[in-house]
């Protein structure tokens, strides 16, 4: 059990190193980390499951470890799976659709919903300014451009 524990702290640790070095990437840190996580992967403990498990981390060192190569990108896909959950939990429940009509109409309206959601901009105000023609709310392609162009 202790090995267990003493793997699960020393991969937190190296994932507070990955965060530190997305702040301020330098050529030790980026060495550092590489040889700590061959050090972890390549540990042999009691566990055949947490060697497995470990081999299968090194295996995967390059797209684990694309931080060192680009400090740019985010260190999780968090962002992503919560793009897709809501629509995922409905598709489950509903049993999804009919027909590749209902499959397009409810994935435009899901991707309109979430862009509109990370615009700040109301769902329900987007929709009726579209439906009533009032043209109060631009174009959502313009203002995901303008949010591109103030975060980059």
């Amino acid at each position: 059990m202790q090995a267990l524990h003493s793997t699960r702290a020393a991969l937190w640790t190296l994932y507070d190193q990955l965060k530190a070095y997305k702040l301020n990437p330098t050529a030790k840190a980026k060495c550092d980390i590489n040889q700590r996580f061959d050090t972890l992967c390549q540990t042999k403990t009691d566990f055949q499951t947490l060697n497995q498990a470990l081999k299968r981390l090194y295996k995967n060192k390059a797209e684990l470890l694309l931080v060192l190569e680009r400090p740019d990108i985010p260190l999780h896909n968090n962002l992503s799976e919560n793009d897709i959950r809501e629509y995922v939990i409905k598709r489950k429940i509903s049993g999804s659709t009919r027909s590749e009509d209902g499959r397009r109409a409810r994935d435009t309206f899901a991707s309109l919903k979430k862009t509109c959601q990370k615009l700040g901009i109301g769902f329900w105000d987007f929709l009726l300014d579209r439906i009533t023609l009032s043209n109060n709310i631009p174009p959502l392609p313009q203002l995901v451009a303008e949010a591109a162009s103030s975060n980059g």
